[in-house]
């Protein structure tokens, strides 16, 4: 199943993403790097601006949270971003973040591109935007918490899916 988030979801938003991150990134992102990106940004004040301004799904399985994707909500320009799509382990593979997906889709009618940033050597995760139809933009070098990464860029063009 896959429901809007609340306030009461903010404990397991945040354990899905530290232990996704961690098992996504080891060896690719320091754990020190890992760790202060999340408790920023999944921070309890972090998710309720999240739940204020953006889309929050989350995927259940038997009741119990085990996914979950965040968009931002389309702006003046017809543009939107997915900030993250995240499946504790166990669950990638299952359907889940296809659904999540769809299901934010629904929410974004009025766009034109949804944007994603993906870690280049995230394989899994490029691999899961490539056969959900987004396309390869481009890679560049950004400082992520003061550690050079190389991110990828993708484009889902939101008018021609819906054609």
């Amino acid at each position: 199943m896959i429901r809007t988030g609340t306030s009461a979801d903010i404990s397991s938003v945040q354990e899905i993403a530290k232990v996704s991150w961690n098992d996504t990134y080891a060896g690719i992102i320091p754990s020190t790097v890992q760790e202060s990106f999340l408790d920023k940004s999944y921070s309890t004040p972090m998710m309720e601006m999240r739940l204020k301004r953006t889309i929050l799904l989350l995927a259940e399985h038997e009741g119990q949270p085990v996914g979950f994707a965040n968009f931002t909500k389309v702006d003046e320009d017809g543009d939107a971003e997915l900030i993250a799509i995240y499946m504790k382990p166990e669950f990638q593979r299952s359907g889940y973040g296809k659904q999540l997906f769809d299901s934010g889709l629904s929410h974004l009618t009025n766009g034109h591109q949804l944007f994603v940033y993906v870690e280049s050597e995230n394989t899994k995760g490029r691999n899961f935007y490539e056969t959900n139809g987004f396309k390869f933009l481009e890679e560049f070098e950004e400082l992520f918490e003061g550690h050079p990464l190389q991110t990828a860029k993708y484009v889902y063009y939101l008018k021609t899916a819906a054609l």
